[in-house]
């Protein structure tokens, strides 16, 4: 039996409304809690909960690299690669890793630097 069941995952930030905005273009979903003045947003998207919370003096994580480490990432998956990075780009993303197209997943970063792969569904 589970001690406890998954509410929500929290990511640290500079401007938690304008990460929750990025996110919730690239996973769809509403805003359920936008406190956004108090350094606090939620994000409800049909696979889950995204929080974003202010960080003052947030530094982001650095990939590849073991020195800070990535703390954390996303796997999200998409029907066609090739479209689902144009798009993520496009909203502000930053490839991190997208150079060999023979693999079933990419490396980008969001706009203020955590690391998430598109992964082929």
């Amino acid at each position: 039996m589970a001690i406890a069941k998954l509410d929500v995952v929290a990511l640290d930030c500079p401007e938690p409304r304008k990460l929750a905005d990025f996110y919730a273009a690239l996973l769809g979903g509403a805003l359920v809690d936008d406190e956004a003045e108090n350094g606090w947003v939620v994000l409800s998207t049909p696979g889950g909960r995204l929080a974003f919370q202010e960080s003052p003096g947030y530094r982001p994580p650095v990939w590849p690299s073991t020195e800070h480490g990535q703390q954390l990432h996303l796997d999200l998956t998409v029907e066609d690669l090739d479209r689902a990075e144009k798009e993520v780009l496009a909203l502000g993303a930053t490839a991190l890793d997208t150079e060999d197209r023979s693999r079933s997943w990419r490396v980008y970063a969001d706009p203020v630097g955590h690391p998430f792969c598109l992964c082929a569904g």
